[in-house]
């Protein structure tokens, strides 16, 4: 069986520790067997014989700017079949004018209640689901949390609810059960996102952590 082929694309914002947080997966991807090559740079998208080989992509690139050109090759690969996983402002706020991009993820996040760090609990929403399937909820500390716009086309596999204690309670109800780790189609490739990641210490809870690798496997070209 031939080697499963990884692009890691990491930059924008530096508050998202793009480069610290690809860090913490790319040696276990490795690990596992997979060949990964990492780039700060979006032309790698540009790369039409790289792209149609890759069998998963992993962005980590919070805002910034996607040329058209770039924006084809990443969409078109995930359309022939390459596998898409990414967390928090890495995948869904990267490219904020791009809506065919957002369309791919099936997300993007909006804001986070009240400015603040607060800790709050992540649910599992789908606990027979191979990504998520035995791992217990679980407490994310210090870290933000956020409100974001989903496609209900996704499958939801997690959720965090609002506390209400933070941010104005026209805009954060309490109770408000918000999406939180969801898949999608996007032509032949699977996609997934989890919305924690705000830095790479988010992944030092062991089923924040363990949910993402899952995902590779789970979204990787068969």
């Amino acid at each position: 069986m031939a080697t499963k082929q990884v692009q890691v694309v990491w930059g924008g914002w530096a508050g998202h520790t793009p480069k610290a947080s690809v860090d913490v997966f790319v040696p276990w991807l490795r690990e596992q067997g997979y060949a990964v090559d990492v780039a700060d740079t979006l032309d790698v998208y540009l790369d039409t014989d790289r792209m149609a080989a890759v069998d998963l992509i992993v962005p980590c690139w919070t805002m910034g700017t996607i040329t058209p050109a770039q924006e084809k090759g990443l969409l078109g690969a995930v359309a022939g079949g390459a596998g898409l996983v990414g967390w928090h402002g890495g995948i869904i706020d990267a490219f904020r004018q791009n809506t065919n991009y957002q369309f791919m993820t099936g997300g993007q996040w909006v804001a986070h209640p009240g400015g603040c760090i607060p800790s709050y609990r992540v649910d599992i929403a789908d606990p027979d689901h191979p990504i998520t399937r035995g791992i217990e909820a679980f407490e994310l500390r210090d870290t933000e949390q956020y409100y974001i716009h989903v496609d209900p086309g996704c499958h939801v596999l997690c959720t965090t609810v609002f506390s209400g204690a933070h941010g104005d309670s026209g805009q954060y109800p309490a109770g408000v059960v918000m999406p939180y780790a969801y898949t999608r189609a996007w032509g032949k490739g699977r996609v997934f996102v989890a919305c924690w990641g705000h830095t790479n210490k988010d992944f030092e809870v062991e089923p924040a952590r363990v949910i993402v690798q899952r995902a590779f496997d789970w979204a990787c070209r068969a």
